[in-house]
């Protein structure tokens, strides 16, 4: 099988609706126990023989530059290219054709978190000939719009049919040709550029990836919910290696009263929550003490049973996690100032 060696990592995105986990972190970096997500989707194109990345940035690049310092990940090139105003799927494409020249390559959204066989796809591209080829999948909750016969596609539209319609998985491969045919700093969407090329005869592919789990992070619940499969199931990916995620959680945490924990911060196992903490989409570990007058908005608590809740402390939109599962924390932006 032909390979592909290099990819777009998608990174742009202002992650608006994951607030308060962005107000400090770009999306792409927001931690899911202590890994941020963008090398999730690093690890698994390195698994798929990626050896080179161009990621674009938009909030906060200096973070960025400070994560990929190097200007590598994993003895991998990383090219960070800064969108200064936001340019879509489409414009971003056009904005990195310096950087990924004539050679096909996988683009690759920064804020999904999969394991799936990223193969077929790969291999489809190649042996269907095809200009472009979409990953796809089904129940993403994004919206079902790709029309599909004998894996090319043919349309796509907004008219929702369950048996014909898929959903683009947010993974793709690319030919150089898409290059001509995107107008240059223009912010816009590839899905008119690829609507255009199917009318004239584009070969534009689908590969069905259904197998293993695929999460897109575009919400408070979304973020939770993948916490609370990795910790009930036991799940990770495999190209992720086994020494080096899950970390281990902490054994006890205090936090003084008036704290307040933004998102992606985890209370250690036998912790104490001061008085007047407010405590945003947490997760907290057995034996929590939590004070009165504490306020949990969207908080996992990981055995609730054991969890010892004092007077009048306020719990909402509270999910249950399991009492057994991998000790594991995502302490690391944690802060402990004022509200």
């Amino acid at each position: 099988m032909k390979e592909i060696t290099q990819a777009f990592v998608l990174a742009a995105g202002l992650g608006k609706r994951l607030r308060p986990l962005t107000d400090e972190l770009p999306k792409p970096l927001i931690p899911i126990f202590q890994k941020p997500l963008i090398t999730f989707a690093l690890d698994h194109l390195i698994s798929a023989g990626v050896t080179r990345f161009v990621v674009n940035t938009h909030r906060l690049p200096e973070l960025f530059q400070d994560f990929f310092s190097q200007n590598n990940y994993s003895g991998k090139s990383i090219t960070l290219v800064h969108e200064q105003d936001l340019l879509e799927t489409g414009g971003g494409i056009k904005n990195v054709e310096p950087f990924l020249g004539n050679e096909p390559f996988i683009a690759y959204s920064g804020d999904i978190l999969s394991d799936v066989n990223l193969e077929p796809l790969i291999e489809n591209h190649f042996r269907a000939q095809n200009h472009v080829t979409l990953g796809l999948r089904r129940n993403t909750g994004l919206g079902a719009g790709v029309v599909m016969r004998n894996n090319r596609i043919i349309a796509i539209s907004n008219e929702f049919n369950p048996d014909e319609n898929f959903d683009y998985a947010n993974v793709s491969v690319w030919n150089p040709e898409i290059f001509p045919r995107i107008p240059p700093r223009q912010k816009v969407s590839f899905i008119p550029i690829l609507i255009r090329w199917i009318s004239q005869g584009g070969r534009i592919g689908g590969v069905v990836l259904d197998d293993g789990h695929w999460f897109n992070i575009g919400s408070r619940s979304e973020y939770l919910e993948v916490h609370r499969v990795i910790s009930q199931e036991g799940w990770k990916p495999g190209y992720v290696k086994a020494s080096e995620w899950p970390q281990a959680v902490a054994k006890t945490a205090d936090v003084d009263p008036t704290a307040r924990l933004r998102g992606y911060s985890v209370v250690g196992e036998h912790c104490r929550v001061g008085a007047n903490a407010i405590l945003e989409d947490t997760i907290l570990w057995s034996d929590a003490e939590i004070a009165s007058q504490s306020q949990l908005q969207g908080c996992i608590v990981r055995s609730q049973k054991r969890a010892s809740l004092l007077p009048k402390a306020s719990f909402r939109v509270v999910l249950s996690a399991p009492k057994k599962g991998p000790a594991a924390s995502i302490a690391t932006s944690t802060s402990n100032s004022n509200p």
